[in-house]
């Protein structure tokens, strides 16, 4: 590559435009129902997909596992999570790491707001199969 080709790339590179920040807010728009878990896409980015999972106390989230990783995150309330048929339960704040192949289920013992973390190749359509 001679140097006027590498002056053009260079060129290329710092025109493009960067990608701005996105935002959401999880506490946004708080909306329970007594059937359903409610879930909405926060936003996606280049590597995760953040989606906010909002469990009214009684509902569920049936046994299933996922292809790829996830990180569930209570915001809000308490969760009973159950993996591998182990029960364990997440209060505000807890975290949990589930690598892919998981089998996993929720109940929420109260109002409670999850954040899910979700590769990028995993889909966000699978969620809303399995809550559905």
């Amino acid at each position: 590559m001679c140097f006027t080709e590498k002056k053009v790339i260079l060129r290329r590179f710092k025109t493009q435009k960067r990608v701005k920040m996105k935002t959401a807010n999880i506490y946004k728009d708080i909306a329970y129902n007594e059937n359903n878990p409610v879930i909405t896409v926060l936003f996606e980015t280049g590597f995760t997909k953040e989606i906010r999972i909002m469990m009214q106390k009684g509902t569920v989230i049936k046994e299933h596992q996922t292809q790829f990783p996830i990180v569930i995150h209570l915001m809000e309330g308490t969760v009973e999570v159950k993996i591998d048929s182990e029960e364990t339960y997440l209060k505000k704040g807890d975290l949990v790491a589930l690598n892919g192949s998981v089998f996993h289920s929720l109940k929420a013992i109260e109002d409670s707001i999850i954040r899910l973390t979700l590769t990028k190749y995993d889909e966000t359509e699978r969620i809303i199969r399995e809550i559905n």
